[in-house]
C-alpha cells in the first residue's frame, strides 16, 4: 500500500524527537506545536499511525517527555490521546516502564552504586578540588555532591582540597565562601586540605623528574610554544642537559629576573596525536604573594601536574573528572607513572550545563564587574548563593544532582527540570498568602456583610502543621485592575476563601475606561463550581503590608552559549521586573528566607522582610514555564 506523503513526512520527522538534548529538541517541538494549533490530531480527524509513532517517540525519550509542559498544543494533543484511547494507555505504560528501566540501570543512584563497586567498602576516598578564585556555581555543585555522595554512601572518606596554585586569582575570602557554600549544601568534608600543603613535596618531585630526564627547563615565548606544540616541533631547549635545567629551576624558585623567563615542561612527546601529551608545562613562575604561604614561593605547579600528584599522595581511590578533561587523562596517568605512583582510576562525568546560562567564572566575573547584576549572589546568577536567593532549596538540589548521576552524556539541560523538582519540595511548606498589585487596584463595596470579621485559618489547607493565619473579611475589599476589567454587571463570581458574589455595578473612568470602583452583592449560597472567575482580594479593614514583587527572566539570550561568544552581545538587560503590591497583614511576620505562595501569583522567597515604612522584597521562584 502506498503511504501518503503527509504521513511519510511526519513519520520521518518523528525521528527528530529521539535527540537527547533540550536545545536540539526545540525546533521539533516548535514545528509540532504550531501544526497542532487548530488540529486535534496530526494528519486526520482521528488517530492515525502518525499520532502513534510521534507519541511513542516523544514519550519514549525522557528529554522530550520532560519538555512537554512547555508546549501548550503538544501537551493538549498528548493529554487527549491518553484520555481517549485504551491502546495509547497501554503504549504509555510500556514506554514509562522502558524509561524507568533505562534510568534504573544507567542513571542516578544506580550509576553511583556501580562506581562504588570499583572500590572496597569503607576504603573509598574521593575529593572535590575547587580553585579559591570565585563562588561555587551549580556546575561545581554536581562535582561536589557526586564525590561526597559516593564517599558517604559507602563508608568512605571525602576530601575538600583547595587547588590554590595560582596566587594571581585566589583569595582567602573566596576560600571561606566555598566552605560556607558547601555547608549550605549539607556537605561536611572529612578532611580539608590545600595543594599548597604539598608545595615542598611537589618541588622535590619536579627536581627528581628533571634529574631522570622526564622534565626540562624552557624559555620559549608563549606564542611560539603554542605554535610548536600545534604542529609537533621540539623546543630548542628540549635537549639541554640536566644540570642546565636544574640551574634554571633554581633561578625560577628564587624569582630572579632571569628565572622568571623560564618554565618547566614534562618531556613526554613532541608529536603525539593527543596534543595534551606534547610536553605540557608543569611549573611556572608567579611573583604574586600567596594568600597562605606569602612570599615563600615564586614558582608554582600547574593544575596538570598538581592534581595527579596530590591525588596520589592523599590516597584518592577514584578520580571523578568532567569529560572536558578527556584528552588530559593520559597526561594524568603519565605524571603518576613518572613519579612512580600507583595509577588512580578515572571516571568521567558530564559537566552540568543549562540552556541560556554561562558557567565560566571569568565571564561571570565580567557580568558582575559590569554591574549587569548586583553581585555574585544575584538571583539571576547560576551561583549557589544566587540560586538560593531565587528560591532553590538544598534538598531539591541534592535530589536533582543524584538523579543526574555520574553520566557521561553531554547535554544542555532545561532549567524547568530543576525547578519542577524544587516545586515538589516547596509546595508542602509554602504558606498561602494574598497580594494585590497596587497600580490600578480597585476598591469594591461588598453588600451583605456588616461587621469586620477576623478568623484564624490554616496557612496551608493540606499542611495543617504550618499553623494558622488571620483572614479578615469586611465590606470594602481591594481587587486587581485586570480582574475588575474582566467583570460584567450581573455576573456571578467567586471570591477565594469567602464565597460567591454578584456584580451589582461597575464604575469606569470616562477617558481610560479603567474601573474606578464597583459593588458586589454576597451570594454565599451560590455554587463555587459553576463560576468561571475566582478572584483574590484583600479587606482594607486590616493593616496591609507593602511588598515589592521581583520576577526574573533569562540573563543570557543565547540558548547554547559557546566559549568564543561575546557575552555582551547576548545579555538580556531587561531581565528583572518589579511590581509594587499590597499583601495581607500576616506577611508582616515573615522572615528572610521563608518561602510562601501568593495565591494566583506563584511561589516567592522573602529576600527582605517588610519593616516599618519599608516594603518587603519578594523574589518569584520559577516552577515549570509554559508558553
Amino acid at each position: 500500500m502506498r503511504i501518503p506523503a503527509s504521513l511519510k513526512e511526519w513519520i520521518q520527522q518523528a525521528r527528530d524527537f529521539r535527540r537527547a538534548d533540550f536545545v536540539a529538541l526545540r525546533p521539533s517541538f516548535m514545528r509540532l506545536d504550531a501544526h497542532l494549533i487548530q488540529r486535534t490530531f496530526i494528519v486526520d480527524h482521528s488517530v492515525t499511525i502518525v499520532d502513534i509513532v510521534v507519541y511513542a517517540t516523544v514519550r519514549g525519550n525522557r528529554f522530550a517527555a520532560a519538555g512537554l509542559p512547555s508546549w501548550t498544543n503538544v501537551q493538549r494533543w498528548v493529554s487527549y490521546l491518553e484520555a481517549s484511547s485504551v491502546f495509547i494507555h497501554k503504549v504509555r505504560d510500556e514506554l514509562n516502564a522502558h524509561v524507568n528501566r533505562w534510568k534504573s540501570s544507567s542513571d542516578g543512584s544506580a550509576a553511583l552504586a556501580n562506581l562504588a563497586a570499583r572500590g572496597i567498602k569503607g576504603q573509598i576516598v574521593t575529593r572535590f578540588p575547587p580553585e579559591p578564585s570565585g563562588f561555587l556555581h551549580i556546575g561545581h555543585a554536581k562535582a561536589a555532591l557526586l564525590n561526597y555522595t559516593l564517599a558517604r554512601d559507602n563508608g568512605g572518606t571525602f576530601i575538600c582540597r583547595f587547588d590554590d596554585t595560582d596566587p594571581s586569582k585566589e583569595t582567602a575570602e573566596f576560600q571561606d565562601a566555598i566552605r560556607e557554600d558547601l555547608r549550605t549544601m549539607g556537605i561536611e568534608p572529612d578532611r580539608v586540605t590545600y595543594s599548597s600543603d604539598y608545595f615542598e613535596q611537589m618541588h622535590s618531585a619536579c627536581v627528581d623528574m628533571i634529574k631522570s630526564g622526564k622534565a626540562y627547563a624552557d624559555n620559549t615565548d608563549w606564542e611560539t610554544m603554542k605554535s610548536e606544540r600545534k604542529i609537533g616541533i621540539a623546543s630548542q631547549c628540549r635537549d639541554k642537559d640536566v644540570d642546565f635545567s636544574l640551574a634554571k629551576f633554581e633561578a625560577m624558585r628564587a624569582g630572579t629576573d632571569e628565572g622568571q623567563q623560564w618554565c618547566i615542561r614534562a618531556r613526554i612527546s613532541v608529536d603525539n596525536p593527543n596534543k595534551c601529551l606534547r610536553d605540557p608545562v608543569i611549573y611556572r613562575c608567579n611573583a604574586q604573594p600567596h594568600h597562605r604561604t606569602g612570599t615563600l614561593w615564586k614558582v608554582y605547579p600547574t593544575y596538570d601536574f598538581c592534581v595527579p600528584f596530590v591525588d596520589a599522595v592523599e590516597g584518592i581511590t577514584l578520580a571523578l573528572r568532567t569529560t572536558e578533561y578527556n584528552d588530559r587523562n593520559a597526561q594524568y596517568a603519565w605524571i603518576q607513572a613518572a613519579m612512580c605512583r600507583t595509577a588512580i582510576p578515572v571516571h568521567e562525568f558530564s559537566r552540568l550545563s543549562f540552556v541560556n546560562t554561562v558557567m565560566s567564572k571569568r565571564t561571570l566575573a565580567h557580568i558582575v564587574a559590569s554591574d549587569i547584576v548586583k553581585g555574585w549572589d544575584d538571583p539571576r546568577m547560576p551561583t549557589i548563593r544566587g540560586l538560593i536567593r531565587r528560591g532553590l532549596t538544598m534538598p531539591a538540589l541534592r535530589e536533582f544532582i543524584r538523579s543526574q548521576g555520574p553520566s557521561r552524556n553531554v547535554i544542555a539541560l532545561d532549567w524547568s527540570l530543576l525547578w519542577s523538582v524544587n516545586k515538589k519540595h516547596i509546595d508542602p511548606i509554602a504558606a498561602r498568602h494574598t497580594a494585590v498589585r497596587q497600580i490600578g487596584s480597585v476598591v469594591a463595596f461588598v453588600n451583605g456583610i456588616t461587621d469586620t470579621v477576623v478568623l484564624d485559618k490554616p496557612k496551608h489547607s493540606k499542611s495543617k502543621g504550618l499553623g494558622t493565619k488571620k483572614v479578615v473579611w469586611g465590606d470594602n475589599i481591594l481587587l486587581e485592575q485586570d480582574d475588575a476589567q474582566s467583570l460584567v454587571e450581573g455576573e456571578e463570581i467567586t471570591l477565594m476563601s469567602w464565597g460567591n458574589a454578584l456584580v451589582s455595578s461597575i464604575d469606569r473612568d470616562s477617558t481610560s475606561e479603567r474601573v474606578t470602583s464597583l459593588r458586589l452583592e454576597l451570594n454565599l449560597a451560590g455554587n463555587v463550581k459553576t463560576t468561571k472567575k475566582r478572584l483574590t482580594w484583600l479587606s482594607i479593614a486590616q493593616k496591609l503590608v507593602p511588598v515589592r514583587l521581583h520576577s526574573f527572566g533569562i540573563l543570557i539570550t543565547k540558548e547554547k552559549f559557546q566559549k568564543h561568544d561575546d557575552v555582551n552581545e547576548y545579555i538580556n538587560r531587561d531581565s528583572e521586573k518589579v511590581e509594587d503590591a499590597w499583601a495581607d497583614c500576616n506577611v508582616a511576620d515573615l522572615q528572610r528566607g521563608e518561602i510562601i505562595q501568593f495565591e494566583r501569583y506563584g511561589y516567592y522567597r522573602v529576600d527582605e522582610p517588610a519593616s516599618a515604612g519599608m516594603a518587603g522584597a519578594f523574589f518569584k521562584i520559577p516552577t515549570i514555564p509554559r508558553n
